[in-house]
């Protein structure tokens, strides 16, 4: 797909900093809300995703920061040289890197095809290395530090039948979490990793056994009320915003003193 880039929006609404911030993913679920969100305290963003139409949906909503947009496959090496010059160029720095973009995957090892393994594989975990070494990179540049999260899955720490290719991602997924948040420390760059259970986002949307699930229940809301009734000892799904709203907890300074740190947040799942 081809790369596209937003100039600057003039709006009523004005950023409270001129930091900025990178967001995979940012196109749909926790993406979406976690862009919402900062897009009420950043000068700019940087939005990705593969849907440009979505991409560009979302970019219609936001008020106040200088927004780039770009419609590439995370998991491919050769748009980020390009992306990081653009950034260069626009802001000449990065504050907060939000690796997000993910993709789900379900079936038994004996039955999943290498096509699927790799697929899950380039998105979920090479495109969270291609995300942390531009970000990395470009959160040097500031000389004041910065903060990055991954967004990895509590399915990378508990095992399940029919998860290895999204599992064993996400499981690299963290890990590249502590592995960063040493090399960071140096330069006071801080990386945090959050691992959710389930969650309300259009993901579900691609697993054949949700959508069996939503046409014996009557409907999304109900597919996901038995889901998390049978799967989590508070009975409920996170939404997409409550995942955002530990995001910015951890892009921001009210988590300070921590790196490397791997936040369960999956209605008690794991337990």
């Amino acid at each position: 797909m081809s790369a596209q880039s937003t100039s600057a929006q003039s709006t009523s609404a004005q950023p409270t900093s001129d930091r900025v911030a990178l967001v995979t993913g940012a196109a749909s679920g926790i993406g979406a809300a976690t862009a919402r969100r900062l897009s009420q305290s950043v000068g700019g963003l940087v939005l990705i995703d593969r849907s440009r139409d979505a991409l560009h949906a979302l970019a219609e909503e936001l008020k106040g920061p200088e927004l780039l947009l770009r419609d590439i496959d995370v998991g491919e090496e050769a748009p980020w040289s390009e992306l990081e010059a653009a950034i260069e160029q626009r802001f000449g720095k990065l504050d907060h890197v939000v690796a997000n973009a993910g993709v789900a995957h379900g079936a038994p090892i004996a039955e999943t095809t290498f096509a699927d393994w790799r697929r899950v594989l380039s998105v979920n975990l090479d495109g969270v290395f291609l995300t942390l070494r531009t970000g990395l990179r470009l959160l040097r540049k500031t000389g004041r530090g910065g903060t990055a999260v991954v967004v990895s899955s509590v399915a990378g720490a508990k095992a399940e039948p029919g998860i290895a290719a999204y599992g064993a991602s996400k499981a690299g997924a963290s890990h590249l979490v502590r592995v960063a948040a040493k090399e960071g420390a140096r330069d006071q760059i801080r990386v945090n990793g959050v691992l959710p259970g389930g969650v309300e986002t259009p993901i579900w949307s691609q697993a054949p056994f949700f959508q069996g699930l939503v046409k014996t229940a009557g409907s999304e809301r109900a597919a996901f009320d038995q889901m998390a009734a049978m799967a989590t000892p508070l009975g409920r799904y996170a939404s997409a915003d409550e995942i955002a709203g530990i995001i910015l907890f951890l892009l921001s300074d009210a988590s300070a003193t921590m790196t490397g740190a791997l936040v369960v947040s999956d209605g008690g799942y794991s337990l």
